[in-house]
């Protein structure tokens, strides 16, 4: 049998209830889980916390995942009033409060669909137990569906191909979507208890409806912004949320338009279409903004503008909100990672002070996209990358963060334009294997998905001794308090938390170099 031999010959790594990762390693430190039809490791149930007990969970560069152990509060040291001189003092204080959380997710795509469908069907499930279930997996709640093709998946399609066809009468969903789509989406909805939000994005409109007839390349929409096929835009939602109705899915919300600025580029090298903050404005107060609230199903649907980089903004909020109708109509902010080297998570808390009414979601991430342009296989570096964008966003008001696909082969794909990138779980694509592995970037996602629940409200936190290897950030849910460590640094840390409402105790833990750690505790 598969299990017991690979768990002859693997280290077996997590030490709390629940099954533990069957490892690989590919080289002295790249790590990744091994799942099949019969296995897989699940995330740990965390013991019932005494009055000052603390959960602490790990995962390393060294192989932990999800590694559980317990520690108290002590009293402080009646010989001073200070803390350990040698620890980095952290502080987190329930007494400031900010933005609550929506949850976390990752991209229904269809090279996701199609990696899901090549597994048997009970390999296809604990896939997607491992990400939606609360109870084994990290407890996703966002689920993100592209409105027809996109750069992964194996061609390039609209649903209104019919040149002239400005009344969408040939209208309809394709294979990708009754094959590849729907039916994993209603168990993935099955698998979390109904509490999965979907929302949709559209790369780009049907090629004739474009300046330059194609859906890969950019360009705008053709003519005037209070021209045909602005409307026809607008009618082609509402007829995409109708008939995935038809097939009992409904959608919590929708972005605009995936990243609009690369709309600019004519040699642009998959799906995309421009909008400037302008265009994006006129397009939703004029078009569809009307035409979503005309329509029952989707007059209650979440509206998120922008769908692009973080240096778009504030500037693109502040162009689309100076008008009240949009404001009326849109709720949110959808932002990408891609440009977060170039631009300071402090735009986010700006832009969220400007229109503070209006969410922020994280939309799109993935590794591999720069330098080794796809898949490695167990990389730690990554896992880090993610979790400190994360808690980065977290601390500058973003409410969520949704990944980008769900599972890829250890290829990166299939992508027809040859985009291969990396994903937090990646399919064997070995001839006659029915593996997945999960890579690191997993276990960084399920730090904060798994332990940091939909309607948790980000808490003030502060490293009072300064380390930059050291970020954190905390929240507080119903009873329980939620700190996420993040230690880039070769060596380890000690390192003592403090609750203002437990004045007289300290909790004292050591964080491993190049680590993730999450701490669960009870409020006072």
């Amino acid at each position: 049998m598969w299990v017991p031999v690979l768990l002859f010959v693997s280290a077996l790594i997590g030490l709390a209830a629940g099954q533990g990762c069957v490892s690989k390693r590919f080289g002295s430190d790249r790590i990744v889980c091994v799942c099949n039809d019969t296995y897989c490791d699940s995330v740990p149930k965390l013991p019932k916390l005494d009055r000052y007990g603390a959960s602490i969970i790990t995962s390393s560069l060294s192989g932990k995942r999800f590694h559980v152990q317990q520690r108290m509060f002590q009293p402080r040291s009646k010989k001073s009033s200070s803390w350990s001189s040698s620890a980095v003092r952290i502080l987190v204080d329930a007494r400031s409060f900010f933005q609550n959380i929506l949850g976390f997710g990752g991209a229904f795509s269809d090279a996701a669909g199609l990696n899901l469908a090549a597994l048997s069907h009970r390999a296809a499930h604990k896939l997607l137990e491992a990400y939606f279930s609360p109870e084994n997996g990290i407890g996703y709640t966002f689920g993100r569906v592209p409105m027809a093709s996109t750069d992964f998946g194996t061609r390039e399609y609209s649903y209104a191909d019919t040149s002239g066809d400005l009344e969408l009468k040939s209208f309809a969903l394709q294979p990708e979507d009754l094959d590849y789509k729907i039916p994993f989406i209603k168990t993935a909805q099955l698998i979390a208890n109904g509490n999965l939000k979907l929302f949709a994005s559209p790369w780009s409109a049907p090629g004739w409806m474009k300046t330059n007839g194609r859906m890969i390349g950019g360009a705008a929409l053709r003519g005037p912004l209070d021209g045909p096929y602005y409307s026809t835009w607008a009618s082609y939602f509402v007829k995409f949320f109708e008939q995935y109705a038809a097939n009992g899915i409904l959608y919590w919300g929708l972005t605009m338009q995936n990243e609009p600025t690369s709309g600019i580029n004519p040699d642009y090298t998959w799906q995309t279409m421009y909008f400037n903050a302008s265009m994006q404005r006129h397009f939703l107060v004029n078009h569809l903004g009307p035409r979503l609230k005309g329509s029952p199903l989707t007059r209650g649907l979440k509206v998120l503008i922008l769908d692009d980089d973080r240096p778009q903004l504030p500037a693109w909020a502040d162009e689309v909100f100076a008008d009240a109708k949009a404001r009326e109509y849109a709720d949110g902010i959808g932002v990408h990672w891609y440009m977060d080297a170039f631009a300071p998570a402090s735009l986010l808390t700006e832009t969220a002070l400007r229109h503070p009414d209006k969410f922020i979601l994280a939309t799109e991430a993935c590794s591999g996209f720069l330098g080794v342009h796809g898949p490695i296989l167990g990389d730690w570096s990554r896992a880090e990358n993610y979790a400190a964008d994360i808690i980065d966003d977290l601390n500058n008001f973003v409410s969520g963060w949704v990944d980008w696909n769900l599972v890829l082969d250890t290829t990166g794909g299939p992508t027809f334009v040859a985009n291969n990138a990396d994903a937090p779980i990646l399919r064997n694509g070995t001839r006659g294997s029915d593996e997945f592995y999960k890579q690191p970037t997993y276990y960084a996602l399920g730090h904060f998905s798994a332990w940091v629940p939909v309607g948790s409200t980000r808490i003030k936190s502060q490293l009072l001794d300064r380390d930059p290897a050291l970020k954190l950030v905390a929240f507080s849910f119903k009873s329980k308090r939620v700190a996420v460590v993040l230690n880039r640094g070769d060596s380890e840390k000690t390192v003592e938390i403090h609750d203002p409402l437990m004045p007289e105790r300290v909790l004292t833990m050591k964080i491993e170099g190049h680590s993730i750690s999450t701490i669960v505790w009870n409020k006072a």
